[in-house]
């Protein structure tokens, strides 16, 4: 029963996001065994068990302000605060509808809210709402060049600029369809059209779209490691990795079941397989799988402190982190 349980509730997470696709076979791995994060719930019942877990709130996405772990909450209308160096609960705080993504801008904690058609920046020190900025239409993936926030609106198929310190309107530019993952290479912003098997490329300084690159199916998740882009492709169970040159694909790393969030940590990434409920950590050089680690239930979002890994398991409504692995 536990087990058809976590299934419909990844199944239920697919649908959310629109994935409604057959999932492609994965090929063999060398790598298997597997390790346990530790797993922090946030509903205040103080179960680590994922079988066990309501997975009421949604977790999906995450944000590290240089002290506390930001966890937004979709279906709970909220985001919590988790203290990176214990655990600790720091807060919950009322949002938009269907808080989707968090970013944050050295200052301030950003959040899109899918359903509210805008963003919120949010006062670090205490979750208060400084200001509220509309923008298209399902604002779902946020990411800052070190001036701006960029705004993936999953239903306009558009990405919107705003100035992190004022929140004034440099525009709106055209992606592919659905934009979700989207993440900043020091020059140009890259965005994962989900609905269009491609990732688009626009620079930073004006949006002009420098080029479309065809990827695997529903692509999700977009990461940058200092030399080339990662795609996560939730439905054909891999990453890429492109030249961010010419976006032309430079290698293909089969991972689990529903790949979703990806981070860079300066030497290895990390990518949640929602249906999987795992992480992987892969070597950008080689591009090989490194480890496997458990997780709580359909982990999505994924971010790094600059000590440990945090992962929000969307099935669970908890964290796992790697501050203490269970061998």
């Amino acid at each position: 029963m536990k087990r058809r349980v976590q299934a419909r509730r990844i199944l239920f997470t697919a649908l959310c996001f629109g994935l409604v696709a057959a999932l492609a076979p994965t090929t063999s791995r060398t790598q298997t065994t597997q390790n346990r994060l530790t797993e922090i719930p946030l509903d205040g019942s103080g179960s680590t068990s994922t079988s066990s877990s309501s997975g009421g709130g949604g977790p999906e996405v995450l944000a590290y302000d240089g002290t506390y772990i930001w966890v937004a909450r979709q279906f709970a209308n909220t985001v919590t605060r988790v203290r990176a160096k214990d655990g600790a609960k720091g807060g919950t705080f009322s949002v938009g509808q269907r808080p989707s993504a968090l970013a944050f801008d050295k200052a301030n904690v950003w959040v899109a809210n899918l359903l509210s058609n805008n963003v919120m920046k949010l006062r670090t020190s205490d979750g208060s709402v400084l200001a509220t900025y509309p923008v298209g239409d399902g604002p779902g993936g946020l990411a800052f060049d070190g001036t701006h926030i960029w705004v993936a609106n999953r239903n306009s198929d558009t990405v919107t600029k705003l100035r992190a310190r004022d929140g004034a309107n440099f525009g709106s530019f055209p992606t592919g369809r659905r934009p979700v993952g989207i993440a900043f290479d020091g020059a140009n912003i890259w965005v994962a059209n989900n609905f269009g098997n491609t990732v688009t490329k626009l620079r930073a300084s004006d949006g002009a779209v420098l080029g479309t690159y065809a990827v695997g199916k529903g692509p999700f998740g977009v990461a940058f490691d200092g030399a080339s882009i990662w795609v996560t492709n939730f439905f054909s169970k891999n990453v890429m990795k492109l030249s961010p040159s010419d976006g032309a694909l430079l290698a293909t790393v089969s991972v689990g079941d529903g790949p979703a969030g990806i981070t860079f940590d300066g030497a290895t990434l990390w990518v949640a397989n929602s249906g999987s409920n795992n992480v992987m950590r892969i070597d950008p050089v080689t591009s090989s799988v490194l480890a496997t680690y458990t997780t709580g239930a359909g982990p999505f979002g994924v971010v790094f402190d600059g000590t440990n890994i945090w992962v929000a398991n969307f099935g669970s409504d908890s964290v796992s982190t790697s501050a203490i692995v269970v061998q």
